[in-house]
């Protein structure tokens, strides 16, 4: 059964890049273009692996983490934090709210589907 990623940015072209990717890989893709509207998915449907931007309008990276851990269903997915920023204390405030990796942007296509593989298929 095909592992379907949820894609949480809020830059068009990055969803795009991120999706035409993860397909090429042979994975499923939702979008969603801020937190609110990746709430709004997590209705019960099937998400292996969500890949968040941290700075988004409404609701930043880390609190939509926060609000996913508490949603019984998703509690297990692993989330991987895609963005520009890199400072330690970031860096601990994400997994302190259980994201699994951070990678910055620019990321390297390769690097991000390692870690995609190897945290769908723990």
């Amino acid at each position: 059964m095909r592992k379907e990623i949820l894609i949480v940015d809020d830059a068009k072209t990055i969803r795009l890049l991120l999706r035409m990717t993860l397909e090429a890989e042979g994975y499923g893709v939702l979008e969603a273009g801020d937190a609110q509207e990746a709430l709004a998915q997590l209705d019960g449907r099937k998400v292996d692996l969500i890949l968040s931007d941290l700075n988004m309008p409404n609701m930043d990276g880390i609190s939509f983490a926060l609000e996913v851990k508490k949603r019984a269903k998703y509690l297990s997915t692993p989330i991987i934090m895609i963005t520009t920023e890199s400072g330690v204390k970031r860096k601990n405030e994400g997994q302190a709210a259980g994201l699994n990796a951070w990678i910055t942007k620019p990321f390297n296509g390769a690097q991000m589907v390692a870690a995609v593989n190897q945290l769908v298929a723990a």
